[in-house]
């Protein structure tokens, strides 16, 4: 017979209401939406180098992440694939007019998505300072439930802590969410244009409610994602904006 803790021998933790909606949500997300999931590698060397540059170039200023780079990334995907910015509204779906990239951070006491709104039309540099703003006033709990609503399309990037690899439930309503790992060593050259043996490469999963978008065409944003990553200084020179 399997062991099952008795209450009288646990330590109750009672649930605060970001916990409790953040259940509610997700558990109604996995149940109601068909997921299904794509998975790309990408070679992270060039990315990583350009990261450096756009911190040398910008001095004492906030510092640019790998975050803010996917972020970066992800808005210039959707504004160039609309078929995948959109949400499942049960009558119909919703294909937004306006890129809005939450990311996930966490707090304490569970997981809270605050939002760059519009951010296929602003800067990497924009970006990372909106983006510090935002992380920092959420784990101090100073954001606004506006800062927290209007979001298109959600980034979980948990390679802080060393995973190269996981897939999460969307973010409702939401039709997809975008996931990575941290960037790391490895002896395979898949998708890298590195002579090296050893690459450092990043896992990019994409998770999507099926009723809103098919496979074909998330797909096709991945495949953007990926080269946006690979080769960020040509995005730079021939890209319709400054990035900077």
């Amino acid at each position: 017979m399997p062991f099952t803790a008795q209450a009288a021998d646990a330590e109750e933790i009672p649930l605060t209401m970001v916990c409790r909606l953040t259940a509610q949500r997700l558990a109604a997300s996995s149940r109601e939406a068909p997921h299904f999931y794509l998975t790309v590698v990408a070679a992270a060397d060039d990315l990583l180098a350009f990261r450096a540059q756009a911190n040398d170039r910008r001095g004492a200023d906030v510092k640019v992440t790998v975050t803010d780079l996917l972020t970066w990334a992800c808005a210039t995907a959707l504004a160039a694939h609309p078929g995948v910015n959109v949400s499942w509204d049960e009558t119909r779906i919703l294909q937004h007019r306006h890129v809005s990239v939450g990311i996930a951070v966490a707090i304490d006491d569970g997981l809270i998505v605050p939002v760059i709104r519009d951010a296929d039309r602003k800067t990497l540099t924009e970006i990372a300072r909106e983006a510090h703003d935002l992380t920092a006033r959420a784990q101090a709990r100073k954001l606004t439930p506006d800062e927290l609503s209007g979001g298109t399309f959600t980034i979980s990037n948990l390679g802080m802590y060393g995973i190269r690899q996981f897939t999460a439930v969307i973010n409702p309503p939401q039709a997809r969410s975008s996931l990575t790992a941290k960037p790391s060593a490895s002896p395979s050259r898949t998708a890298t244009r590195s002579p090296s043996p050893i690459a450092t490469t990043m896992t990019l999963t994409l998770s999507i409610d099926h009723r809103a978008v098919d496979g074909a065409t998330a797909a096709r944003l991945l495949t953007r994602l990926r080269e946006l990553l690979e080769q960020p200084l040509d995005t730079v020179l021939w890209g319709p904006q400054e990035i900077f």
